[in-house]
This record gives C-alpha cells, structure tokens and sequence, in this order.
C-alpha cells in the first residue's frame, strides 16, 4: 500500500499565491490548493490580514482578525474526520 497512509495532517504554512484561492502546505510536503469561495470568512481578510494566521492543537488554525477557527480536515472536505472535536469546540 502507498501514499499517505496514517499520516495526520499538520500544517506547515498558509499562503495565497493565487486569486481566490489559498495554498496549505503541510509539514509531510504535500500542497493543498482550496477556493477561498468554501471559506468566505478567509476571503474577506485583506492582503495583510491574511499573513496573521496561526496554529492550534488539535488540526485548528486561524487568523488573528477572523473570528472563525478551523479544522485542517475541513480544508481536505473531510470535516467528519474531526468531528469528535466539536463538543471541545462548542465548550461542552
């Protein structure tokens, strides 16, 4: 079996090298080029704003004027891979 079997996803940087889009790269070297249109509360960040973003534990990642908090998993359309965290999230 190949490819990245068992590898938890870890981010390594957020860019946006492209219009519309934002490029995540993970500390296992693969990119991830995703729309900005799934993630409207990122595409209303400025040029400069979008440079503050930052790492959680746990997958989570944010920016420091967004008011949103993200799941790795949910830039990869797998949002049921984290579920479990949401009660965490949620503060239950």
């Amino acid at each position: 079996m190949e490819g990245f079997i068992g590898v938890s996803p870890e981010v390594k940087k957020i860019t946006f090298t492209q219009r519309g889009k934002m490029d995540m790269h993970f500390v296992d070297g693969r990119t991830v080029i995703v729309p900005l249109s799934h993630f409207p509360s990122i595409k209303k960040l400025t040029t400069a704003q979008r440079k503050h973003w930052y790492v959680m534990p746990d997958g989570l990642f944010s920016f420091d004027d967004c008011p949103e908090v993200f799941h790795v998993e949910q830039v990869l359309g797998k949002e049921e891979a984290y579920r479990y965290l949401k009660p965490k999230l949620e503060g239950a």
